[in-house]
């Protein structure tokens, strides 16, 4: 595998990769939440302990850093979008959410509803039992904002969509008996 500037082996780009990549970042969010470790510790400490060859190591080392990082102006853009205190925040949700505000304002090549759906993914497995709900309502709310073009185009996609599936069919002489 290539080495990388940053002296990491590349691992496989693949979607799965990613979704790993993002699985271990959000452990490593919700460690840095509770301990507030720093972030290379925190990666070292990952990568020592668990099997990560199947994992995109650099998009993993990328959002650990960043979004730890630039946790402040996060907060800032994520704060408006929920009903309580940041502080409040379960600290799972709190992860995905700084997760899904980095991705949504930092990788604009990501697809906002891809970057809500993984939010959701990771809630389901590591959240409360309806913080699915919650993160997907949050996230949905940031890509209005943070995407609005792509929020608009995604919307008018969905409704077009909605009006070819609900195209009157009543002229046609169909007997079902």
């Amino acid at each position: 595998m290539a080495q990388q500037p940053n002296g990491f082996k590349a691992n496989p780009t693949t979607f799965a990769a990613k979704r790993k990549a993002r699985r271990f970042a959000m452990q490593g969010l919700y460690e840095w939440l509770l301990t507030n470790n720093p972030a290379h510790e925190i990666e070292a400490r990952t990568r020592a302990e668990n099997h990560m060859n199947k994992t995109d190591i650099v998009y993993y080392h990328e959002l650990i850093s960043q979004t730890i990082a630039q946790n402040e102006s996060l907060d800032e853009i994520l704060d408006p979008a929920i009903d309580r205190e940041l502080e409040a925040l379960n600290v799972v949700e709190r992860a995905i959410l700084l997760l899904g505000v980095y991705e949504m304002r930092e990788r604009l090549e990501i697809p906002y509803a891809i970057v809500i759906d993984e939010g959701v993914e990771l809630a389901k497995h590591f959240g409360a039992t309806d913080s699915h709900k919650y993160v997907n309502g949050v996230l949905d709310k940031l890509a209005r904002q943070l995407r609005p073009e792509e929020f608009a185009a995604g919307r008018a996609a969905r409704k077009a969509a909605q009006q070819t599936d609900s195209t009157d069919h009543s002229d046609t002489d169909t007997d079902l008996t």
